[in-house]
């Protein structure tokens, strides 16, 4: 236990003191803005560019882990979207960002961090994709339906269009995208050119960190319903349950089994709260309160359910 709490602890350290510095005005709120933008725009692009350029192609595009994550995450998106819409009665919008808040992971301000600490060798190829699982499939699937819930069926088209346009001027996609051609040419980046890279990636965890706990530093919980525990509780607990039956049944599916590795970094980064742009997706469709809502609870509850997941990870699959 206290090995998995060496890896927690340091992980909501950073987070208490980004939350403290803004609480206490050493910071502004503003100021976690630009934080965040410089971790989306420079740090985790050059993040996934020095993780994939330095690997050969077949080790950073793994079908199976794709498949396996991509399956979980979609039987928890689904039995989240018609729990919300049976069970709670929400209307199509509010179930669509119900079930984002259980899929949508926050990989690289939380995940990749931990994953650096636990999984050093892998880390940089479960963020990479991850990340193209999330960018590419289950967030504009899930636009989508808010959008056929919030403006009727009409202007779906338009929305993918609109979604897959920003996807393709999207810094993190870009880094993606260059990484991958670069590790499948063998291009060799010499090296007065990757060292900036290496200092923009190596910045990305701790600054991700320190602007998560200053953007909950912000957050009012106060008027909290119960519609959010089972969107905290799919994220936190049935995400990453589902994920790891997925990666258990690849054999039966045909496909390759993963490396305990890769199956340790695959359920760990199932376990971690939602991606810290959900509020930010749900306010065009004024969902951001229960959205922040969730985020913060979520946050708060992961170093608990994380701590177990590490917990369990250690024992039974590394």
């Amino acid at each position: 236990m206290f090995d998995i709490l060496s890896i927690t602890v340091p992980i909501f350290i950073m987070i208490a003191i980004g939350y403290a510095a803004v609480h206490w005005r050493v910071f502004a709120p503003e100021a976690m803005r630009i934080l965040g933008n410089y971790v989306v725009v420079l740090a985790l692009p050059a993040l996934l560019f020095k993780a994939i350029s330095e690997r050969p192609i077949s080790e950073v595009v793994n079908w199976s882990y794709m498949a396996a994550y991509l399956c979980g995450s979609l039987l928890v998106l689904t039995a989240g979207y018609f729990y919300a819409r049976r069970i709670q009665k929400a209307e199509t919008t509010a179930a669509a960002f119900s079930a984002m808040g259980m899929v949508c992971s926050n990989t690289g301000f939380i995940g990749y961090p931990i994953l650096l600490l636990t999984l050093p060798s892998i880390a940089g190829v479960g963020l990479a994709l991850n990340m193209m699982v999330e960018n590419i499939v289950l967030i504009p699937l899930l636009l989508a339906i808010a959008e056929a819930g919030h403006g009727g069926p009409s202007p779906v088209g338009k929305m993918l269009a609109r979604t897959f346009r920003g996807l393709a001027r999207n810094p993190i996609i870009i880094g993606l995208m260059a990484g991958l051609a670069a590790s499948f040419s063998g291009l060799n980046i010499p090296a007065p050119l990757m060292k900036p890279i290496d200092m923009l990636a190596a910045s990305s965890a701790a600054v991700s960190l320190l602007v998560i706990g200053g953007t909950l530093a912000s957050v009012s919980v106060r008027g909290l319903s119960g519609e959010i525990a089972p969107t905290v509780a799919g994220k936190l607990v049935f995400h990453p349950l589902a994920v790891f039956a997925a990666t258990a049944a690849l054999p039966l599916a045909g496909l390759a089994p993963l490396s305990a590795e890769m199956q340790a970094a695959a359920v760990i980064l199932a376990a971690v709260p939602m991606m810290g742009i959900y509020p930010i997706l749900a306010q065009r469709f004024g969902r951001e309160r229960s959205s922040v809502v969730a985020m913060l609870m979520a946050t708060v509850l992961s170093f608990f359910t994380l701590s177990a997941v590490l917990w369990v990870v250690n024992a039974h699959i590394l």
